[in-house]
C-alpha cells in the first residue's frame, strides 16, 4: 500500500486512462526475466482504464512472441530497425490528443526522456516503470512523475 500511497496520494486508490508503451527489445530480455502479463498487469494497477497497452518490436521478433503479445491483450507495432523513434512519436501523440491521463513507459532507454517531459507539460502523470533495480535508467528516472520496477508494481498487488 505505501507504494500506491506514491503513486497516488494518500487514499492510494488509482484512477484515469491509462496508456502503456513497451519498448520490447529493452525489457523483454533474458537477463530481467520479464513476464508479458506482470507488465500488462502492472498497468492496469495505475488507473481504472486501459486506452492503450502496445508493445513495440522490431523486425527480428518472433512469431511466438508476437502471439503472446496478441493474447495478452497487447497492441504489437513492429518497426523496422530500432523501435525507440516510433514509441516516442505515439507516446508524445498520446498526451498531446488527451488519450490518456496516466503514460507509463516500460523501458530502461534515456531515449524516451524528451517524451516523458512533453507528457509531463500536458499535465499527465508519467511512470517510468524499468524491468529491475539493475535496469534502471537515472535519466527516466527523473523525467517521469513517478519510478519504479516491475517487482515493485507486481509486490503492490500482493498486499
Amino acid at each position: 500500500m505505501d507504494l500506491l500511497r506514491r503513486l497516488f496520494g494518500p487514499d492510494g486508490v488509482p484512477s484515469g486512462r491509462v496508456a502503456l508503451f513497451v519498448d520490447g527489445p529493452n525489457v523483454l530480455r533474458e537477463e530481467f526475466d520479464v513476464d508479458l502479463d506482470d507488465i500488462r498487469n502492472a498497468a492496469r494497477s495505475l488507473g481504472d482504464q486501459m486506452s492503450a497497452m502496445r508493445l513495440y518490436l522490431d523486425e527480428h521478433a518472433t512469431p511466438g512472441l508476437i502471439q503472446a503479445a496478441e493474447a495478452r491483450g497487447f497492441e504489437v507495432v513492429i518497426t523496422s530497425g530500432d523501435v525507440d523513434v516510433k514509441l516516442a512519436v505515439d507516446l508524445t501523440r498520446f498526451a498531446a490528443e488527451g488519450c490518456a491521463d496516466v503514460i507509463a513507459v516500460a523501458s530502461r532507454d534515456t531515449d524516451f526522456k524528451p517524451a516523458l517531459e512533453t507528457a509531463n507539460e500536458y499535465g499527465l502523470r508519467t511512470v517510468a516503470i524499468a524491468p529491475g533495480s539493475y535496469g534502471r535508467s537515472d535519466a527516466l528516472q527523473n523525467a517521469a512523475t513517478h519510478a519504479v520496477t516491475l517487482d515493485e508494481l507486481t509486490d503492490s498487488d500482493d498486499d
